[in-house]
């Protein structure tokens, strides 16, 4: 496209292909001067936007600073950067990377940025430019808040541009950013570079997801899913249900495979999938699989096979970058870290890509991806934010996966967001998104995820004790709270606001006229009314206690139940008798394993027993059962029917909570002899007293939500300032200052700062050996996979258990003022990583280091490992430059240089 501002002109002479629309659109606008917000789908080429700052700055003399979420975009822009530039021309700033950071250009993580604002950084003098790469991640539940803290702070004179993902009300996030940044251009692009094609693979057979007959002539308004598809998965879905109700070897009728699903129904071994794609010219893939053991468990199926899908030539280009990536690793920890397999799957064209790798191995897939040497990749989703790794297609296997607490379905932003990887532009015509149809698979819901594209931005911004030390520190009380309130937060919770306000004076004007009807607040008419909503009120509340108390009954007797009682089940699905194989202890939701007579296996809660369980009998039972096999239910059933233990026949009559109730007889006496109660038109005026009292109810309801948004990050803030005056960080009064303490909680950068400043403040990890000291601070920094981590103060040496055991002791004392207070609670200490970095610091191996981070006789992964490491020398390093004691400083200092070291000092590098 044709371009006509001169610095435009000069960056697009430098280009080897033509800016888009929209690309054209943001530049013009950030040289006229405004801040600009570009929203487009990934390989759009967002990034060219941010060139354009970093054009415009050097030609003007003055600095652009290149922000990323992650140190592997950091070092990715840094690289593209320095190609274009020169070295001296470009810098790199991440947590532990420092490379010519006073350069007119440097690339860094959002968090440097934020540090660098909170303490005043002579470096940000002369920037004129700063790119946010990747802004959407404000919205991320963890470190969001970084993004807005830094688009508040920046000065005014600073052009900001931000480059998000498509989002759903960008022009929301634009207005936030017109009312804190100034004039600013919001720049939306919908369309995909590279042309997405949905698929569905049923079997071997890859199906289009839509029709595109049915499209011919409509555009895209009209999505229609192929007609074919359905067919063939409606054929597919009655030969499983006739193959899972065949009798089995002539025995009467009964399921035929255990799971009641048919093998013919199974989705394709992935080394056939592979296959099959590049049959088709579908290669190279990335396959999504959501989690790290099924991402390692699809590269060895793949092994075990035959599948090869490079040429000796490649194979031979291949170790050449693999030996040019890991040649600085231990040559003892290869063998730790699975080096020779995944060697062997790099040569063969597979791999895998997740956060539990070591960092080294997916930055060399990540090179061999893009140069087309490896061309099929198993993934977690972490690798859908960011990574520069396009594929021609993307194979998603399920449509669900684990957020953390449950499993739950994909969104349809999380959906665009993966297949959003599918189509390399400049090399292939079309993208192609592949789902694996299994039973559960409905096309229809596929399109409808293919079809939506609503991916709100939401805020996760709120204050904490760090932010609130800075804020006071910078601007004082008054204009911190100003501050807050300007956030993106508040912004979007005073919006959601309007909308309760207006319905708040609508059914104002709606009571009025009720009111008048019931002849006014002093009428009887009201009172009758009032004495009827207190009397439902009253029988609401008791049928709520008597339901809490006949479950608290079932809970407990379940609790009770033991390996061979026999039960009663009442109603439902599992009715009659059925024996316990399995107790549990589960004080909140116990849900023993039981067998019943008419040979089901499962798992029974309190939802099963209106009342109480309590053992009929007891029936001996095998000391090993596998409840999964048929002939084994079978055998047991009829054994549980042989015992002569019969389910009651009579049914207990469960007493009423209301029928003792004083308060609710005294209500009833009342309304009974109230005037209205014997009116003719008792009833009419009945309903219209229901109908005010539900609508004064949902209006109050609707005011109480106003109530609590209304400057809701304000009050979080006054309640944090609370809880620091108690604690000497900053003066009590009106207008608070920081002291001494709480200058040093500024500069702790920590998910538990103030955790971290009070072990500090009070000396509990003085005295500490170098490899002690690390072993201390992983227990604030470390959050084990599991539900829960090791909680229970230990360690190898007596100081270490020692200060745990004190930090554990401060922790709770913080947390009970954080209830107090309430304000949310700092994550408890986890134990987790103490051995194992004590280990590492120690100089023992890497193989003594992963085994003693394991879990349940499983080692750490050496991704992992390598994280967790980097975390705490990042803590560590805080501690050296916040601590008031010298000696711990030095030990702090030696502990970060005892943990650089092996695969930590590789993937620091």
């Amino acid at each position: 496209m044709t371009v006509s501002t001169s610095e435009l002109q000069r960056f697009a002479g430098h280009l080897d292909f033509p800016l888009d629309r929209f690309q054209v659109d943001a530049c013009t606008a950030l040289e006229s001067g405004h801040g600009v917000l570009v929203c487009a789908p990934t390989g759009a080429g967002k990034t060219i936007i941010g060139e354009f700052a970093v054009h415009l700055a050097l030609a003007a003399g003055r600095k652009c600073f290149y922000t990323t979420p992650i140190k592997a975009l950091s070092n990715q822009k840094f690289a593209e950067l320095t190609a274009r530039y020169g070295r001296d021309t470009v810098g790199l700033l991440t947590g532990d990377s420092s490379v010519n950071a006073d350069a007119p250009i440097v690339v860094m993580t959002t968090e440097v940025l934020r540090n660098m604002l909170y303490a005043s950084s002579d470096a940000l003098r002369g920037l004129s430019h700063v790119v946010m790469d990747e802004v959407h991640y404000l919205a991320d539940r963890f470190r969001g808040a970084v993004w807005e803290e830094v688009i508040l702070h920046l000065s005014q004179d600073v052009r900001l541009v931000s480059l998000s993902a498509t989002v759903s009300n960008a022009e929301e996030f634009g207005a936030w950013m017109e009312t804190v940044r100034g004039d600013t251009t919001v720049v939306v692009d919908e369309n995909r570079p590279v042309p997405l094609s949905q698929h569905i693979m049923v079997g071997r057979r890859l199906f289009d997801l839509f029709d595109s007959r049915a499209q011919s002539g409509e555009g895209s308004a009209r999505l229609v899913v192929d007609k074919d598809l359905v067919r063939y998965v409606k054929q597919r879905q009655s030969l499983d249900h006739v193959d899972r109700w065949q009798p089995p070897h002539g025995r009467g009728r009964g399921r035929g495979r255990a799971g009641g699903s048919s093998m013919a129904n199974r989705p394709l071994p992935r080394p056939e999938v592979i296959s099959k794609l590049d049959e088709e010219g579908l290669l190279p893939a990335i396959t999504f699989i959501f989690s790290r053991a099924g991402c390692d468990g699809a590269l060895t199926q793949c092994l075990r096979s035959r599948l090869v899908l490079t040429t000796p030539e490649q194979a031979e280009e291949i170790r050449y970058i693999v030996d040019k990536h890991t040649a600085e690793l231990p040559r003892e920890d290869l063998e730790v870290l699975g080096y020779w397999e995944w060697r062997e799957a790099l040569e063969r064209g597979l791999a895998a890509h997740h956060a539990g790798m070591l960092p080294v191995f997916r930055h060399t897939v990540e090179e061999l991806f893009v140069k087309g040497l490896v061309r099929a990749v198993f993934a977690t989703e972490t690798l859908a934010l960011g990574i520069n790794m396009p594929a021609r297609t993307v194979v998603l296997e399920k449509l669900v996966k684990y957020n953390g607490e449950s499993h739950a379905e994909l969104t349809p932003g999380e959906y665009t967001q993966l297949t959003g990887r599918a189509g390399r532009r400049g090399i292939d015509v079309e993208g192609h998104a592949v789902v694996l149809w299994q039973p559960g698979t409905e096309p229809t819901e596929v399109a409808g995820l293919a079809s939506t594209r609503t991916f709100p931005l939401r805020s996760s911004f709120r204050p904490g004790y760090n932010m609130s030390i800075n804020l006071i520190e910078q601007f004082g009380a008054a204009e911190s709270r100003t501050l807050l309130e300007r956030s993106f937060a508040q912004f979007q919770a005073d919006r959601s606001v309007v909308g309760l306000v207006r319905g708040i004076d609508r059914n104002g004007k709606t009571l009025a006229g009720l009111l008048e009807q019931l002849g006014g607040v002093d009428g009887e008419y009201f009172e009758y009314a009032k004495l009827r909503e207190r009397l439902t009120e009253r029988e609401r509340l008791l049928e709520r206690q008597g339901r809490q108390d006949r479950r608290d009954q079932a809970v407990e007797s379940l609790l009770e139940l033991k390996r061979g009682d026999v039960v009663s089940v009442p109603s439902g699905k599992r009715a009659g008798l059925a024996v316990v194989l399995e107790s549990d202890d589960d004080r909140v939701d116990p849900r023993p394993l039981v067998l019943t007579e008419d040979a089901w296996a499962g798992r029974l809660s309190a939802a099963d027993f209106p009342s109480a369980a309590y053992a009929l009998g007891r029936m001996r039972l095998p000391k090993f059962i596998d409840h999964r096999t048929a002939r084994t239910r079978r055998d047991l059933s009829a054994a549980l029917r042989s015992t002569g233990i019969s389910a009651p026949s009579d049914r207990r009559r469960r007493k009423s909570t209301a029928a003792d109730d004083s308060e609710l007889a005294t209500l009833r006496r009342s309304l009974r002899s109230h005037p209205v109660h014997s009116r003719s038109d008792r009833d009419e005026l009945g309903r219209v007293g229901e109908r005010y009292n539900k609508l004064a109810r949902d209006t109050e309801s609707m005011r109480q939500k106003v109530s609590a948004t209304t400057n809701s990050l304000a009050r979080t803030f006054d309640r944090i300032l609370a809880l620091l005056a108690e604690r000497d960080y900053i003066t009590s009064g009106a207008a608070p200052t920081v002291t001494e303490h709480g200058a040093r909680l500024g500069r702790i950068y920590s998910e538990s700062d103030l955790l971290v400043s009070e072990c500090l403040r009070q000396g509990l990890w003085t005295g500490l050996a170098p490899a002690e000291l690390a072993a201390v601070v992983s227990a604030v920094v470390f959050e084990s996979r599991q539900e829960v981590g090791d909680t229970v103060p230990q360690g190898p040496t007596g100081p270490i258990r020692h200060a745990l055991g004190e930090t554990v002791r401060v922790w709770g004392e913080l947390r009970s003022d954080e209830i107090r207070h309430k304000l949310p609670q700092t994550r408890e200490p986890d134990m987790g990583f103490v051995k194992a970095v004590y280990r590492w610091a120690s100089n023992h191996t890497l193989a003594d280091a992963l085994m003693a981070a394991g879990d349940r006789g499983k080692a750490l992964s050496g991704g992992d490992f390598v994280r967790w490491c980097r975390q705490v020398i990042d803590l560590l390093d805080q501690v050296r430059l916040a601590s008031p004691d010298p000696a711990l400083s030095k030990a702090a200092a030696r502990a970060i240089a005892a943990l650089r070291r092996g695969v930590v000092a590789v993937d620091a590098a």
